[in-house]
């Protein structure tokens, strides 16, 4: 691991998580504020690890917007973004009420205090049971139910889940979660706290390298392969480099199996999710959250 560039990367993301927070207004551009991040992201001199995750209401992640989207913030808004330095990456993401909701509110400080316990019992030999079960002890202490198929992660070099799944429950899991980097990230729900796939949002990822028929399709996947690599990207990135005529080239290679889109993660309609997150270094006897 390279430890400065790990920390430069959550330095970065701290910078732009406090100067966009302000910014987050109801009524903004979806699209507006997803490049805004992402060029700020730039002009601090890190990488974009995946594209700015705007994800409204019952949306609990993995929505960007789109080349044309015309839709605005509104709602109970989660802003996600991940920042790499040499392929190391901060992931880390806030929520905000942008209806003056009592509900909206309360979701939101239940994630955030929940992220914070779960960093004060953080240790290299804390259990990942423990984690989780601090998490959920947080939340439901708050009336709200976890969201408890979406979990923190561990992250290596480009690559953003590493592997080692870190539980928003107690799993009763007695491994510990060791030295390392990691995203713990709780979402907390008035809903049942059970996500499902909904429709697709923005994001892919190479998911293998083989030849395609489609001319352009060959053009965008080296593209693709020379500047995102293992790293999710937007469909809006494409267009931005070729044209409207990419989307079609975009859904080609998607059907043959060299792309994954990520559908939007979704719980019922009407029941609203809160999200916080940070990223955490642990070393043996020092925990640092790199994007605090």
């Amino acid at each position: 691991m390279n430890r400065d560039e790990i920390l430069k990367a959550g330095k970065i993301a701290s910078e732009v998580k406090s100067w966009i927070r302000p910014k987050v207004k109801k009524g903004a551009p979806l699209l507006e504020l997803a490049e805004m991040i992402e060029k700020k992201i730039r002009d601090l001199k890190g990488g974009i690890a995946f594209p700015v995750n705007l994800s409204i209401n019952e949306y609990a992640a993995h929505y960007t917007p789109s080349h044309d989207d015309d839709s605005s913030a509104h709602g109970l808004l989660k802003v996600d973004f991940g920042v790499e330095v040499g392929g190391w990456i901060a992931d880390n993401s806030f929520s905000t009420d942008l209806e003056d909701s009592s509900l909206n509110k309360r979701l939101i400080k239940s994630t955030e205090e929940a992220l914070e316990n779960a960093e004060h019992v953080l240790s290299n030999d804390t259990s990942l049971g423990k984690i989780g079960e601090k998490i959920e002890e947080t939340i439901k202490s708050h009336g709200f139910n976890v969201v408890a198929n979406l979990s923190g992660h561990s992250m290596e070099q480009y690559d953003l889940h590493a592997g080692v799944t870190v539980p928003n429950v107690n799993n009763n899991s007695q491994a510990k979660i060791g030295e390392g980097l990691y995203a713990i990230e709780p979402f907390a729900t008035d809903g049942k706290g059970l996500i499902h796939e909904g429709k697709k949002g923005n994001i892919f990822i190479l998911q293998k390298d083989k030849n395609t028929r489609d001319s352009l399709g060959r053009e965008i996947l080296e593209f693709i392969k020379d500047n995102y690599g293992s790293l999710p990207f937007a469909s809006r990135w494409i267009v931005r480099e070729f044209g409207t005529r990419a989307i079609l080239s975009l859904n080609h290679l998607e059907n043959e199996g060299i792309l994954y889109q990520y559908p939007v993660l979704t719980e019922e309609k009407g029941k609203f999710v809160a999200q916080s997150e940070n990223t955490f270094l642990i070393e043996k006897g020092k925990v640092i959250n790199t994007s605090k």
